[in-house]
């Protein structure tokens, strides 16, 4: 058995001696068209408002992370991160640009994580940015198609919605889901974003009718099963759980972490149902937070496409195998049932500016557990965030804490 087989066995040996590491501050703008906003100013923006909400001060900040999934293409602005933290005054500090595609935000908070939990810094400010919708249709797209193995797959023509559709005819092939099934998670998103100020679609209510009825992207996959282009920012303040009493923000603890890589091409996965590294992510996080999938009260997961949010809810064990479908029609992932699952809207509803993603979850769980939301869940304890990138090669999963 080798190191990491060892870990995964018998819990994270080094998780063992890490430091506790809370969230003591957010910060998000809205999501959606933002015309006239650059990405700098989006970034400056949410990282003032979690600095603020903190009671953090520039010069206190160690270290900056930085998700940015394609700047340079979207909004022809490299450096960001370096440029962000010297408009923000947080001095010489090391300023990362982490990228992981859809996945980045969480890829970035969990950098924040290690490097407080290892004792190189007491104070991380994590932050998440896209600028997307003034790129052309022919920019974005090419963008976008760069998460996936463009030597494997370009020449295929094979896209996202089309890698999705392909799921989701497996999915329902095999465990007999419907169409109606994809709907009921669509029609909740929608429902959660009309209570969030900050979604996308905030004040753009849906019928059931309408999705059914909306036109067909990638057969069985319609318009409404599809995340938007959207822009948006958002960002957290890591402390060293020790030192949350110095700060003015209420706390709220990260309990688990993990990160996995799985399969990057649609022919090298063992099974379309299933994506490797979030069951691989999900059982480090769970492990060393020390709870297990019935303990989360409320879940933000990476729903790009109605087919992903189902197979997530599975994947991380928060549902039974073939039965995320019916379950989630019967009203079990709605506030207020057994396990509130996206609240925010989430990716279909608040929207899908990809460096800001994972920490746009974050922001709605931290907000949950602190009493805060806008779309409160009660008695929220428990919460948890789901990234991933390209077709699953890469996951990240986080459990989080109320005190």
């Amino acid at each position: 058995m080798n190191v990491r087989q060892e870990v995964l066995a018998h819990g994270h040996r080094e998780g063992n001696r890490m430091r506790r590491v809370s969230v003591v501050g957010v910060g998000c703008t809205r999501f959606g068209k933002l015309s006239g906003r650059s990405v700098k100013e989006l970034a400056l923006e949410a990282c003032r408002e979690a600095l603020a909400d903190a009671g953090v001060a520039p010069h206190q900040v160690e270290a900056f992370y930085l998700s940015n999934f394609a700047g340079g293409t979207l909004a022809r602005q490299e450096m960001l991160a370096p440029i962000v933290a010297g408009a923000l005054g947080l001095g010489s500090i090391p300023a990362t640009r982490v990228e992981g595609a859809c996945a980045s935000g969480g890829i970035a908070l969990r950098l924040g994580f290690l490097m407080i939990a290892s004792g190189v810094c007491d104070v991380a400010l994590v932050a998440g940015v896209e600028k997307m919708t003034e790129a052309s249709t022919e920019e974005v797209t090419a963008a976008l198609s760069a998460a996936a193995d463009r030597q494997a797959e370009g020449s295929t023509g094979l896209t996202f919605p089309g890698f999705f559709a392909a799921v989701a005819h497996r999915y329902m092939h095999e465990h007999g889901a419907t169409p109606d099934h994809l709907a009921a998670v669509a029609l909740k998103n929608r429902a959660n974003a009309q209570r969030n100020p900050r979604a996308h679609f905030y004040g753009k209510p849906a019928s059931l009718d309408e999705i059914r009825q909306s036109r067909l992207v990638a057969d069985p996959l319609r318009l409404y099963d599809c995340s938007p282009i959207s822009d948006g920012a958002c960002a957290v303040v890591l402390v060293a759980s020790e030192r949350v009493q110095e700060f003015t923000g209420r706390p709220v603890d990260i309990l688990g972490s993990g990160q996995a890589t799985g399969s990057t091409t649609l022919q090298e996965m063992d099974d379309l149902c299933s994506l490797e590294a979030v069951v691989q992510a999900a059982r480090q996080a769970y492990e060393q937070a020390g709870v297990g999938p019935e303990e989360v009260d409320v879940a933000e997961v990476h729903d790009c496409f109605s087919i992903a949010e189902l197979i997530a809810l599975e994947d991380l064990g928060l549902m039974p195998r073939g039965e995320a479908g019916p379950r989630t029609a019967a009203g079990e992932t709605r506030v207020g049932g057994r396990v509130a699952v996206n609240p925010s809207g989430g990716l279909l509803s608040k929207g899908h500016p990809i460096g800001a993603t994972g920490l746009a979850q974050v922001f709605e769980i931290v907000r949950q557990l602190r009493g805060e939301a806008d779309n409160p869940v009660p008695n929220a304890r428990i919460g948890l965030t789901h990234n991933v990138g390209g077709t699953g090669g890469v996951a990240t999963v986080h459990i989080f804490g109320a005190r």
